[in-house]
């Protein structure tokens, strides 16, 4: 009895944290969701008119799809380079000292705001940006490139800029833990680098590549000043819908959507960890 006591007053900080930080917060977002909002103020009441609206909605819909498009394709170009940077520094570099110092290199763009990292893609790739002139004045183009800037592409180019990191950090931790002699066994056996690579180092590095995943998806889908600034608000995703609505006082409306962008997410982790059990490989 007096460990179990003890056990509750030791976790009870924590609860009280959670609770008033996370658990409140969400269930006042429920709560608010279900009220009601003229163009001049907001009333409490039950009723299913903002989630009606919102399914209602073609834009929804189609919102939705885009958030879905960039998170996706922000994704696959970020396994893509986590991975292989990853790769890289476990079983290329030998020195940890090195490993550390490449480990660090890599965090160079998290010394500043998202915002500053993304302001400095605009002199890149505007019109007369960087990136045309010099592609310009090589003879590969006749004019400037008008899809580098403000469209898909530079507001996925934002994302992976940003989020790469989240996917390199949780697969190098993983790769590191892989007992070396399993990859030496796998060659004395006959297997080839690429055998090797796909039948033995990325199903051990399964658990990263999974918690990366989720890290990646849950902040592409919830991110809206990317989408904005990258796009020159010719772009909207499921956060800039918020935002908006935030910006014109549609609170309820606005609780409405973020509930079920909540679920969304919470679906999308439930469904990629179906697929690992992070808990046990870990």
């Amino acid at each position: 009895m007096t460990r179990s006591f003890t056990a509750w007053l030791q976790a009870a900080p924590l609860a009280i944290v959670l609770v008033g930080f996370l658990v409140a917060p969400i269930i006042m977002i429920v709560i608010v969701s279900f009220w009601g909002a003229t163009e001049w103020s907001i009333y409490p009441a039950f009723q299913f008119d903002n989630y009606a609206y919102l399914f209602s909605s073609e834009v929804t819909y189609r919102v939705f799809f885009a958030t879905f498009k960039y998170a996706f394709i922000t994704w696959a170009f970020t396994l893509s380079i986590g991975f292989t940077v990853a790769y890289f520094l476990a079983f290329h570099v030998r020195t940890q000292a090195m490993q550390i110092a490449l480990f660090l290199l890599c965090t160079i763009p998290f010394w500043t705001s998202n915002i500053i990292r993304m302001i400095s893609w605009i002199p890149f790739l505007g019109r007369n940006g960087i990136a045309n002139q010099t592609l310009i004045s090589w003879g590969i183009i006749d004019e400037p490139l008008e899809w580098l800037l403000y469209s898909d592409f530079s507001v996925i180019l934002a994302f992976v800029h940003l989020y790469t990191l989240f996917m390199v950090v949780p697969i190098f931790n993983t790769m590191m833990r892989i007992d070396k002699s399993l990859i030496e066994a796998a060659y004395d056996n006959g297997a080839s680098a690429m055998q090797t690579l796909w039948h033995v180092i990325v199903p051990l590095t399964k658990p990263g590549i999974m918690i990366g995943t989720i890290f990646v998806v849950t902040l592409v889908m919830g991110d809206f000043i990317t989408v904005r600034f990258m796009s020159g608000s010719q772009k909207a995703n499921v956060g800039r819908l918020i935002s908006n609505d935030i910006g014109l006082l549609q609170y309820p409306s606005a609780s409405a959507t973020a509930v079920v962008l909540l679920c969304t997410v919470l679906i999308v982790i439930a469904v990629l960890l179906r697929f690992v059990n992070i808990r046990k490989e870990l």
